[in-house]
């Protein structure tokens, strides 16, 4: 079975692996704090990205770090992995959705406009299928509003928007290394911010909830080294040094894997160009995507039956996303199938193609092939 995406691991990445099971630290460590600042650099920011276990836990991460709690209102979009959303219910905020944009399933400003209220407390848009969000429409929307944009960069990082990286465009941006991401730590994950606050909340949920920072102890007079305190919660979220050695290792090729990944993008491009029952994604203006998904669209509604021609040829396509606010635990609080009609409308055509670096030319023209014959095209 061809798969959707998979991980692209050479020998350096094991070497690399291998060389800190050979040394003094598994955990968090050395390697870690390379790992943060190079995450960083890539995402055009000063101060050392957070790790974190993963990408909902990155979500989650920068919820904390943005101080959400009871009262507190999250806008965000229905096509995304549910965690964009839940995670932020984890700290008391009540979800609210927002329609997208019909061409890149992206976060539509005019309909977070429409759903702010004095309680809006963070706009969250997520780079769908790698495409950046409409980061300067979404971000005067929110910040006219009181509130500060999340960029859901899962798909995304290397990527840019008006030149600007992506991991620069927000108030804050989160990451994630999933095996099929664009780069991978295994599982793993990553928040980045201009603003030292934000961060420093950030790192303090995602270790524990304690310091020994000596600025901060309120009762030390008297103790030993041995010395923490417990001001809030958090959780263990640390991202161990031998996943961020990967992790490392993989941002050495992340050029490389950008370019084929925009070179696989262009040869399905051509391959279904011209066929009235598809739509194929676009790249708007000024936007360079790091494409992560081929999100291929039939607007005949054979989206089950090419799903399932294509899996009985060995072609492991998947569907991203079914819509959030359609699941039970969004439907119990009142939200219902209908009222985000392009969203709802994107997610039952949508259909994505094989995508990954390692991906031979001869295997997308493959598929290629099998979506023409089954369309007719």
């Amino acid at each position: 079975m061809l798969p959707y995406g998979r991980q692209s691991i050479d020998e350096s990445d094991i070497e690399a692996v291998a060389a800190v099971l050979r040394g003094d630290w598994l955990t968090t460590g050395p390697a870690v704090d390379t790992f943060e600042r190079e995450i960083a650099s890539v995402a055009g920011i000063s101060e050392p990205a957070v790790s974190v276990t993963s990408g909902t836990a990155a979500l989650h991460t920068a919820y904390a770090g943005l101080r959400i709690g009871p009262r507190d209102e999250v806008i965000t979009t229905p096509l995304t992995f549910f965690a964009t959303a839940t995670t932020a219910m984890w700290q008391g905020a009540r979800v609210v959705f927002a329609d997208v944009s019909e061409d890149t399933g992206n976060l539509d400003p005019a309909a977070v406009a429409a759903a702010m209220t004095s309680r809006t407390k963070v706009v969250a848009g997520v780079d769908y299928a790698g495409h950046p969000i409409d980061a300067p429409a979404l971000a005067k929307v929110a910040h006219d509003g009181g509130a500060l944009l999340l960029e859901d960069a899962a798909h995304s990082i290397a990527g840019s928007l008006g030149g600007v990286p992506v991991g620069s465009l927000a108030d804050v941006t989160t990451f994630s290394f999933f095996p099929t991401k664009n780069l991978t730590t295994a599982e793993g994950g990553a928040v980045v911010s201009p603003y030292g606050e934000i961060l420093d909340a950030a790192r303090h949920f995602k270790n524990v909830g304690y310091t020994r920072d000596p600025s901060r102890l309120q009762n030390a007079e008297g103790q030993g080294a041995w010395y923490y305190e417990v001001h809030t919660l958090g959780l263990n979220y640390r991202l161990p040094d031998v996943l961020a050695a990967l992790g490392s290792s993989q941002l050495g090729r992340i050029a490389a894997f950008k370019k084929r990944r925009a070179q696989l993008h262009e040869r399905y491009n051509a391959g279904l160009a011209d066929i009235a029952e598809l739509r194929l994604p676009v790249t708007r203006e000024g936007a360079d995507p790091m494409w992560h998904l081929y999100p291929l669209r039939i607007l005949d509604g054979r989206r089950r039956e090419l799903f399932d021609h294509l899996r009985s040829h060995g072609i492991g396509v998947q569907v991203n996303y079914l819509p959030v606010h359609t699941q039970p635990i969004f439907a119990e609080l009142g939200w219902r199938a209908g009222q985000f009609p392009v969203a709802e409308t994107y997610s039952a055509q949508e259909i994505s193609l094989p995508m990954y670096p390692s991906l031979r030319d001869d295997d997308v023209d493959r598929v290629i092939e099998l979506v023409r014959d089954f369309v007719g095209g």
